[in-house]
């Protein structure tokens, strides 16, 4: 039987990734796929894996589009995996997710972690990502933060979770996570993520984010936004602590790319040109779509 957990996937240009996309979930029950006016035919591909294609366009407030996916996307199932065109499920996290859905979850949302496919190789060590990505979405949403005049950030909420109305767990396999674009694609994303983390750090508004935390996430968070020399502290977490030294050159440049993105949040937010480069002043309250 089909899995009953509605898939989102959200995308801009992702001819490229989006068979691959697709077809690691071919076992859930619902695909949509949100499309931000696509010019490379990414919605005839979607279609093409039976998914279902929801047009989006934003409107330069709030919600974002993640938000704008729970508030509006007819979902046939309660529960929710939110899903990059670059990641791919696991068979494993799969079928683990199937067991779930049998025996019923006992917890309102699941973090996955994500194993990063770089220059070609999936990483067995080094620093891997992990996001609440499958939860309840009736006890879920993404509370807007004041970000509107970070022009560069534009329609997707930033890097931080959905808060949850209940216990939290883990699953214990994977998203594989990589992208089939050039390299330079990797670069251009993570430059705006800087943008966006580095201007809300400058000024405060990043504190309230590490404080929606949980747990040990929310002490490690808190201690990392005060280490000195972070890019430092990034590349020997991932390269040494983590033994990305055991994935050979793959992980090596993995480790250098992950200190250059937090070298580039904290050599902005000492720029004053870059935090001049505003869009508007920042709202005084989020507003609502509708």
């Amino acid at each position: 039987m089909a899995i009953p957990v509605s898939v989102v996937v959200m995308t801009r240009n992702e001819a490229v990734n989006l068979p691959s996309c697709l077809a690691s979930l071919d076992r859930f029950a619902e695909r949509f796929v949100v499309d931000s006016g696509s010019t490379d035919g990414t919605p005839a591909i979607a279609a093409a894996f039976g998914a279902r294609v929801v047009p989006y366009r934003w409107n330069g407030a709030y919600p974002k589009k993640k938000q704008w996916c729970l508030d509006h996307l007819p979902f046939a199932s309660d529960w929710v995996l939110f899903v990059d065109a670059d990641e791919r499920p696991t068979p494993e996290l799969v079928e683990e997710i199937a067991g779930l859905m049998r025996a019923g979850p006992r917890m309102a949302g699941y973090f996955i972690d994500g194993r990063p496919v770089f220059l070609g190789c999936r990483l067995r060590f080094g620093a891997w990502n992990r996001k609440l990505a499958l939860f309840d979405r009736r006890r879920a949403s993404w509370a807007p933060v004041p970000d509107l005049d970070v022009a560069s950030m534009w329609e997707v909420e930033g890097h931080y979770q959905p808060d949850i109305g209940g216990p939290v767990g883990r699953l214990r396999h994977p998203l594989d996570h990589g992208d089939g674009k050039p390299l330079s694609a990797w670069f251009e994303r993570h430059n705006r993520y800087s943008d966006w983390e580095a201007a809300l750090r400058a000024d405060g508004r990043l504190k309230p984010l590490a404080g929606r935390e949980r747990g040990l996430r929310r002490r490690l968070k808190g201690m990392f936004a005060r280490l000195p020399c972070r890019p430092l502290c990034v590349f020997l977490h991932g390269y040494v602590l983590k033994m990305g030294f055991l994935d050979g050159g793959a992980g090596l440049h993995h480790a250098l790319a992950r200190a250059f993105y937090y070298w580039q949040i904290d050599a902005k937010g000492r720029d004053p040109a870059t935090l001049r480069r505003r869009a508007a002043p920042i709202p005084e309250e989020p507003v609502r779509d509708g």
